[in-house]
């Protein structure tokens, strides 16, 4: 089993190409009282070393999660291919608020456009299409997080299985 160290990151480079395209990202977070907190991210960046996610989110739709995160909740995240539900989950004790810059709004643009090809894919059809990405032009932040475990979450027998990483 592949055991996680604190430079050793928990993602392989096929897996990191993964969550930055044609996947919907959902993120969660939890209260002090465990109440928890959940927004849609427009994409994100994983550092060269593949030990930082970053993600994209919009801040009119993510208070809730932000104000967990800035309390110190930790997050989780489910990264999920719609046209053949390939799904990885990651998780991280807690996160940073960041801000973003022009190349990430460029990602964000990158990451709208390949997921709105994978869902046409599957027959989803405007509006719902250009709904779903439209968030893009808000005020957004990043939150950066460093996972400290991946799970595959692929429906099947696989599902739950902690992810093993391919140096």
């Amino acid at each position: 089993m592949h055991k996680k160290t604190s430079n050793s990151p928990v993602l392989d480079e096929q897996h990191a190409e993964f969550i930055t395209q044609r996947v919907s990202i959902l993120v969660a977070s939890c209260n002090a009282d465990r109440m928890p907190s959940l927004t849609r991210s427009f994409g994100c960046r994983v550092s060269p070393d593949r030990c930082t996610v970053t993600l994209f989110l919009s801040v009119p739709r993510s208070e809730s999660l932000l104000r967990d995160l800035r309390a110190g909740g930790a997050i989780a995240v489910v990264f999920s291919r719609p046209s053949t539900h390939e799904t990885l989950q990651l998780k991280g004790a807690s996160a940073s608020i960041v801000p973003i810059d022009v190349d990430d709004r460029a990602r964000m643009r990158t990451y709208g456009e390949s997921l709105a090809d994978d869902i046409r894919q599957i027959g989803w059809q405007e509006p719902f299409v250009s709904a779903l990405v439209t968030v893009l032009g808000e005020e957004a932040v990043g939150v950066s997080f460093t996972p400290n475990a991946a799970f595959v979450q692929t429906p099947g027998p696989a599902a739950g299985r902690r992810l093993e990483p391919n140096p």
